[in-house]
């Protein structure tokens, strides 16, 4: 392989726009009904004096990153722009020219610490990296008319553990021949979560909310869409979540292929989610749900996730950390108390799903037991650069199946202008459709077929990735 391409970083600019939710989001304690979405657009510059622009997109959802209640929505906007402008001074003041996964892990561990000392935990600081690194790698992609697949086989990124001063337990790892053999996806499942707040039928739905003729209901949102993969929340609360499943097992009786659980740090202790998961396996009613369940996702708070061995529960469910994958060994730490999943999700950085992946690889050679595995998750994704992104890093990574459900809770692209809606459609045309006056993610089956991702750049097509960018607010 030829020595990947080495640049400077000129410019990183921020954008947003807000994005109104057209049913309410229910996760934890936290609801959510709009929220402003952030755009990145990097430009880059090699030795021959040639530049390259590329960009990214992601949702600033509250109360994720950081669950602190004495937290506004506000400040959690705020913590988030507060690490992009952090990685962005860190990224364009360097002044080596460097691969794209030389930026990310030069920059790695100083942006972290960072952001602690400003009062940032590891999540919410990664979250301008994670961003950045997106739009640098478009921009790499764009130059070499190289799609985002064929340039992570081809490890165009430049990904050497050895040497990087992260991820050592891989230093020993045949990552090019790993990237090489991944084996990118036509088609995948949208696997639909059920929020705390929704409803279940038609019948649940409160009077007069979302008279827009797309579906309120999980009974209406299965017969549109035909979903057949499905991720349930969890409130923590013994009793109303018993009732809740026994509600949803009827509406997904006969329908149900996968489902996963997801515990939202709801749970204080290991014994306080093993109380209600013996009611949950012991309950006849809901047998059919617990055969199709296929692993439950961070059922500890993450200030306990890591404290707690989780092996004697992990013997009768495959337990996952999302939250508490904070940094890019913490599934290293939650293997060793009895984990065997970790979550994909663009938030987190693309460089840490490839890390947990490769890892998923090594231990599942070497080592006897329950297979480790990689599951891609949403962060209420939205139509765009967002869900394009997201899609071909899980495609390329081989997933069979990825929560969506920005689709569900927001009206497509409707915070978008027409012409941007429209230059989506024709650049995307199996991905979206357009309906109820906006063009949305297309889902049919429950499948999205992802044929147009396998284009130049991170599964942008052009620079601007066709984004109306001067009819969005700049910040700083």
């Amino acid at each position: 392989m030829d020595e990947p391409l080495r640049f400077h970083i000129d410019e990183i600019r921020f954008s947003e726009r807000d994005v109104v939710l057209r049913l309410p989001f229910r996760f934890g304690a936290a609801t959510v009904t709009s929220c402003p979405q952030v755009y990145v657009q990097a430009r880059i510059r090699f030795a021959d004096g040639s530049t390259s622009q590329g960009c990214a997109a992601e949702m600033m959802i509250p109360k994720w990153f950081d669950k602190n209640t004495a937290l506004s929505n506000e400040d959690n906007f705020q913590q988030l722009r507060d690490a992009l402008l952090a990685a962005r001074a860190a990224y364009c003041a360097d002044t080596s020219a460097r691969t794209a996964w030389q930026h990310f892990a030069h920059h790695y561990q100083a942006l972290l610490d960072q952001g602690a000392a400003a009062g940032l935990n590891p999540l919410a600081a990664g979250y301008g990296p994670a961003l950045l690194d997106r739009a640098i790698l478009d921009a790499l992609l764009l130059k070499l008319n190289c799609s985002f697949a064929a340039g992570m086989s081809a490890n165009l990124a430049g990904i050497v553990v050895r040497g990087s001063g992260l991820a050592g337990d891989l230093c020993d790892f045949d990552m090019a021949r790993f990237l090489s053999l991944q084996m990118p996806r036509k088609q995948i499942a949208a696997r639909h979560t059920v929020g705390l707040a929704d409803a279940i039928t038609q019948a649940d739905k409160p009077a007069g909310e979302a008279m827009d003729g797309l579906p309120a209901s999980l009974e209406a949102a299965i017969t549109r869409y035909g979903h057949r993969h499905f991720k349930i929340k969890l409130s923590g609360n013994t009793e109303a979540d018993m009732a809740r499943l026994t509600a949803i097992s009827h509406a997904l009786e006969g329908v149900a292929r996968v489902i996963t659980l997801d515990g939202n740090e709801q749970y204080a202790s290991a014994g306080a989610f093993a109380d209600f998961f013996t009611q949950f396996t012991s309950d006849p009613q809901l047998a059919p749900l617990l055969a199709c369940t296929a692993f439950v996702e961070q059922p500890l708070r993450r200030d306990q996730a890591l404290a707690q061995d989780v092996s004697a529960l992990a013997k009768h469910i495959p337990l996952l950390v999302d939250e508490s994958d904070a940094t890019l060994d913490a599934f290293v730490q939650a293997r060793a108390l009895g984990y065997t999943g970790v979550s994909s999700k663009s938030c987190k950085g693309f460089y840490k799903s490839v890390i947990n992946a490769a890892r998923c690889a090594m231990w599942n050679a070497s080592s006897p037991g329950a297979p480790c595995f990689l599951s891609g998750e949403d962060l209420t994704m939205q139509a765009g650069l967002g869900v394009q992104q997201d899609l071909a890093l899980v495609s390329w990574l081989g997933l069979a199946h990825v929560e969506r459900n920005g689709h569900h809770y927001v009206n497509g692209l409707m915070a978008a202008p027409e012409a941007e809606q429209q230059n989506l459609l024709l650049a995307h045309d199996t991905l979206y459709e357009y309906s109820f006056d906006a063009v949305r993610l297309r889902i049919k089956g429950g499948q999205i077929a992802l044929g147009s991702l396998d284009t130049p750049g991170f599964a942008t097509g052009q620079a601007d990735g066709q984004i109306s960018w001067d009819a969005m607010r700049s910040f700083y």
